[in-house]
């Protein structure tokens, strides 16, 4: 039954990191921009969530607000700052989207307070069902779950099967020739971006009532989305999907097998220090083995 606790709780935080590095992955791979700032909108996402269920007690209005705040957030960067980056160097957007995540941190702080706001639930969220007999599973974790399904299957629908996922894999293979046919770009690249902080608000939303909300907390999460990304394939969704998939289970399965390994290979004193450093490290271990074997990525986008 460890086990498959351990799968379920793999797959939860795999579709954590799927929602974040799916529209972090098309963000860089359609805009060619190095967006350190994207964290800061799920942190915007987790606190008007938390704080608009603080003010109605509404969980499903809590999710209405941190999709519309993150998205109006985001709107509003990518007007004031970040189309101003596209046609600059890495260093200028690494500089500018930093600059962004300070200005994010103290505006939180000013608007909600250093205090980070309880996120009430719904009586069900807290249940838990049986999974199979003898396993019983929280609701809020199998919802993030199929939360994470439901958007994967989403994105595959629009990006193979709409005329706006023509546009963004044109605009990701030949971003030039798809302005000269017609399409307005800045507008496409707008979507986009703002379509990244949604599923950053999404992912924020559902996170709240399970994680710590807290200033500072999309940095804690960036580096690890950003793992993911080189590990599955930079600028495709379908390597942000398996390269989630990947991280999230080595670190479920790690953080229950690893120390009881090392439990009996090593005394005590040791192997929980070792143990503990090791399953922080499992993310970089998997990249570096995945990236020894296949440079580009697990499914890197079609060139």
């Amino acid at each position: 039954m460890l086990l498959l606790e351990q799968i379920l709780n793999g797959l939860q935080y795999s579709a954590l990191l799927f929602l974040l590095a799916s529209g972090l992955t098309l963000i860089f791979g359609i805009m060619g921009v190095i967006n350190l700032a994207h964290g800061a909108f799920y942190m915007v996402g987790a606190f008007c969530a938390a704080y608009t269920a603080s003010l109605s007690g509404s969980f499903w209005l809590a999710g209405l607000a941190a999709v519309i705040g993150a998205a109006l957030y985001g709107l509003l960067i990518e007007t004031a700052i970040m189309r101003r980056l596209y046609s600059r160097d890495h260093l200028d957007q690494v500089l500018a989207t930093l600059a962004v995540v300070f200005f994010t941190n103290e505006l939180i702080t000013v608007m909600f307070g250093r205090s980070p706001p309880g996120m009430p639930t719904p009586e069900w969220y807290g249940n838990f069902v049986e999974v199979l007999p003898g396993l019983m599973y929280p609701v809020s974790r199998l919802l993030f779950i199929g939360a994470g399904a439901l958007v994967a299957i989403a994105m595959w629908l629009l990006i193979n099967h709409t005329r706006l996922g023509m546009l963004i894999r044109a605009g990701a293979d030949d971003h030039e020739m798809v302005g000269a046919l017609g399409v307005n770009i800045s507008r496409l690249y707008t979507l986009v971006f703002v379509f990244g902080c949604v599923l950053c608000g999404l992912a924020g939303f559902m996170a709240a009532p399970l994680l710590s909300v807290e200033i500072g907390m999309g940095e804690k999460v960036l580096i690890t989305t950003f793992v993911v990304i080189v590990v599955g394939g930079v600028g495709s969704v379908r390597g942000a999907l398996a390269g989630a998939l990947l991280i999230g289970m080595v670190d479920g399965l790690g953080r229950a097998y690893i120390p009881q390994l090392l439990d009996q290979l090593l005394p005590a004193e040791v192997s929980g220090t070792l143990s503990g450093g090791l399953i922080s490290a499992s993310a970089y271990i998997v990249m570096a083995v995945v990236l020894l074997v296949r440079p580009r990525g697990l499914l890197p986008a079609r060139a």
